[in-house]
């Protein structure tokens, strides 16, 4: 089971998720999107919270509005035994596709592939910290509220994923053809509306160059279409 919180700490809002046990967390290492965003409390042990990254790419993982990631750091803290009880703790947080998972370590236990791109101590002075002072109840009351348990078929939602990735990549390449052709078209109405021009100057046009000019304009449109 994977629990789902809404974030409305930016607009539109976003979702968080976390796994319910260590078990589920395994799945969540391998399935969560690589640019999920990763959170744990440092040195103690949490739950595993990813903050599902926007996909129209307006939002880095070294970008996340304070206030989003206040929310995170709260869900984190609330959902650790021993955090939950401290003041002043540390959050780490990291892109999912940096998470390295080996056969010699425990359910639910991961390193990264990259210390640079873990934010987690005041001493990496390149670093966007998340300290937590303390518990803010407002806040972990109005995530709780938006909780929603429900079962995951992780790989049927990564083969998904990827049929819609490749869907956009091919509208963006039809797209792309569609404004190459436009523009071979735009340029050999230039180019004809000039040759018009020196037709009545008395400047004949080049046969072979503009038989050239044509053959490429159907190219384009063979490819396109």
């Amino acid at each position: 089971m994977v629990l789902f919180f809404t974030s409305t700490a930016v607009n539109p809002s976003v979702t968080l998720y976390m796994g319910r046990d260590k078990v589920e967390n395994e799945d969540l290492i391998k399935y969560a999107y690589p640019e999920d965003v990763w959170f744990h409390v440092d040195k103690l042990s949490s739950a595993h919270v990813y903050l599902r990254m926007p996909e129209d790419g307006s939002m880095t993982w070294d970008s996340i509005p304070e206030a989003l990631l206040t929310d995170c750091a709260q869900l984190v803290k609330a959902n650790s035994i021993e955090g939950n009880k401290k003041d002043n703790l540390t959050i780490i947080y990291t892109p999912a596709d940096n998470l390295k998972k080996t056969g010699d370590m425990a359910v639910g236990q991961v390193s990264f592939h990259s210390d640079k791109k873990v934010r987690r101590a005041v001493s990496d002075l390149s670093a966007c910290i998340v300290h937590v002072p303390n518990r803010q109840n407002p806040i972990v009351n109005r995530l709780n509220k938006t909780k929603n348990e429900r079962v995951v078929d992780h790989e049927q939602e990564r083969i998904d994923r990827l049929k819609r990735e490749a869907s956009a990549r091919r509208t963006a390449a039809s797209e792309k053809k569609k404004a190459d052709l436009e523009l071979a078209r735009a340029r050999e109405a230039e180019k004809a509306a000039r040759s018009y021009d020196t037709l009545f100057n008395g400047e004949p046009e080049d046969d072979e160059e503009q038989e050239s000019r044509k053959k490429s304009v159907r190219e384009l449109e063979e490819d396109f279409m």
